[in-house]
């Protein structure tokens, strides 16, 4: 049902899981642990995976958060559950304090990023994607986890599974995208064997921005949403199916 990350789990007082698609109640295309409140799943379904989910956690349903994403790079820090009846706030990432309340993060290839800080326990959140990764997701979360009295020398982080170096194709006006900002960023891009086009490895650029922000003990899962079909949900690999839609999977973080 979830992979754990080991410099996460070291702390006490601290559960987290970067939850599979699996051992949920959907079906189909959403088979079968779709968290994703956006998909065009039966919400009663994506309802119940929520709440195996918060159940695991040893929290409820309706104190698992999730933002309505947008690739921005914008973290928000939250000490209580929104409304039911209220559109979800626009952003990538959330932050919290509060016992109990867990945070979490939506993804289908993109890379969701746990992070704690086991003395100030305060924990986020984070959803990057390219788009926000890029844009400083990372480095808004890591500023309001210190907003709330984290120190980087403690924070832990871990990348989660996402899409990977050998099968993320981008063009190459996305790699000069990268380059501009710092051409450095070409050990990110390689075109391996038999491909044709340049590949991206997400995880690795994101761990970058990770240890350029300051957070020394950070870590990658490395599992591949997009090859590992038993386990993940993957936009792109559905995408190339035909399919119209797709799951999610959550990845999560509370403080007991």
């Amino acid at each position: 049902m979830k992979v754990q990350a080991d410099n996460l789990s070291r702390h006490e007082g601290i559960r987290h899981g970067f939850y599979t698609a699996r051992k949920g109640v959907s079906e189909g295309i959403y088979a079968s642990l779709n968290c994703g409140q956006g998909s065009n799943d039966d919400p009663r379904r994506v309802a119940r995976n929520r709440e195996l989910v918060a159940e695991d956690l040893g929290t409820d349903a309706t104190r698992l958060l999730s933002p309505w994403q947008v690739h921005s790079a914008t973290a928000l820090i939250v000490d209580k559950p929104w409304p039911p009846d209220q559109p979800r706030p626009k952003l990538d990432a959330l932050v919290t304090n509060r016992p109990g309340l867990a945070i979490g993060i939506l993804t289908a290839d993109c890379a969701p990023v746990l992070f704690c800080d086991p003395v100030a326990r305060v924990v986020g959140a984070a959803h990057a994607g390219w788009r926000g990764a890029f844009g400083g997701v990372l480095d808004d979360t890591i500023e309001k986890m210190c907003h709330l009295g984290a120190q980087k020398k403690r924070i832990a982080a871990t990348v989660g599974p996402a899409i990977s170096l050998a099968v993320y194709e981008v063009g190459d006006d996305f790699r000069d995208h990268f380059l501009k900002q710092d051409p450095r960023n070409e050990r990110f891009f390689a075109v391996p064997a038999g491909a044709r086009k340049v590949h991206f490895d997400l995880q690795a650029y994101v761990l970058h921005r990770l240890n350029a922000a300051g957070i020394d003990d950070a870590a990658i899962i490395d599992h591949c949403t997009f090859t590992m079909d038993q386990h993940y949900f993957s936009y792109r690999r559905l995408q190339k199916s035909g399919a119209s839609d797709y799951g999610r999977q959550i990845s999560a973080i509370v403080i007991e």
